[in-house]
């Protein structure tokens, strides 16, 4: 089975990542929103970034819509909303779909490498964050309720 680092996603822009440009990084990728009750967590989030990014860490956020219309911005609102409200310097790509039939190839991926509770495939909630080893391997899915800086431990381990 290919790597996460194998496959492509849309920027903010539009334009094709390959995300073999974070080959061998640690990755926490998250599916966002900015009207949601987990929004701060962009600050958690920012704060891994800041701690980790020169050891490795590559955090990357995925805008998404399908809960709650919790982000109905276009991208250069949501750029505007993540820069001014929470200093977001870690790169935020094109809004997605995480579940259904037009879900991202990333996040169909995602899922497929780590279930949730119970071997659920469906993401629950935006703010929901999935950690990747150097390898570019899915090591671990955390729900929406679990604070970036719960993660910290895990993110040092594998760096």
């Amino acid at each position: 089975m290919t790597a996460i680092t194998d496959l492509h996603v849309k920027a903010a822009d539009g334009g094709d990542v390959d995300l073999s440009t974070y080959a061998g990084h640690v990755l926490l990728i998250v599916n966002t929103a900015s009207k949601c009750g987990f929004t701060p967590q962009y600050q958690g989030l920012e704060a891994l970034h800041r701690r980790y990014g020169d050891r490795g860490l590559a955090v990357l956020a995925f805008p998404c819509n399908q809960f709650g219309g919790q982000e109905p911005g276009d991208a250069a609102a949501i750029a505007n909303f993540c820069s001014l409200t929470y200093d977001v310097t870690f790169p935020v790509f094109a809004k997605i779909d995480v579940n259904g039939t037009h879900a991202d190839p990333l996040f169909a991926r995602l899922k497929q490498d780590a279930p949730g509770l119970l071997g659920t495939k469906a993401i629950k909630w935006n703010f929901t964050k999935f950690l990747i080893d150097c390898a570019g391997k899915v090591v671990r899915r955390y729900g929406p309720t679990t604070k970036p800086e719960d993660v910290a431990a895990d993110i040092e381990a594998l760096l």
